[in-house]
């Protein structure tokens, strides 16, 4: 199934650049989502901290400079209601359940799924969209 995301903004936090590519390449091909990309974990703060156009955050958990579960943090900290999804290659040590704690909104080991990921993305999109076009409105 394709999505039409041509309106949304993903940012995706992922320090390798071959793992960025990839789920850059799927996304835009299958959602059109416009994509930025943070190299490391202040990046991906700070952007999402400067940039309210960010609807998706696509978070590595294991980053330079700054690590997922605090830039997660610092992220919810400026914006709770931003969808966060964690991904990473190496889950041990209950860190979904760290995660979940912390606030992500969704947790995806890799190699993704990307029928789920995408899946997953439209709810949280979905979720997203209505909570913003509230507070506009209020």
């Amino acid at each position: 199934m394709d999505y039409v995301w041509n309106n949304y903004t993903a940012l995706i936090a992922e320090d390798d650049p071959l793992n960025y590519k990839y789920i850059e390449l799927l996304l835009t091909k299958r959602t059109g989502i416009n994509i930025l990309w943070a190299a490391d974990g202040v990046l991906a703060a700070n952007m999402c901290k400067e940039n309210r156009n960010i609807d998706i955050v696509l978070l590595d958990l294991q980053l330079p400079e700054l690590d997922g579960i605090n830039s997660l943090q610092i992220i919810k900290k400026y914006n709770p209601y931003l969808p966060v999804i964690i991904q990473t290659a190496n889950s041990w040590n209950n860190e979904e359940e760290t995660c979940a704690q912390a606030g992500c909104d969704g947790f995806f080991n890799k190699p993704l799924n990307m029928d789920q990921l995408l899946l997953h993305m439209d709810q949280c999109l979905r979720t997203y969209s209505l909570i913003r076009h509230t507070q506009m409105n209020s």
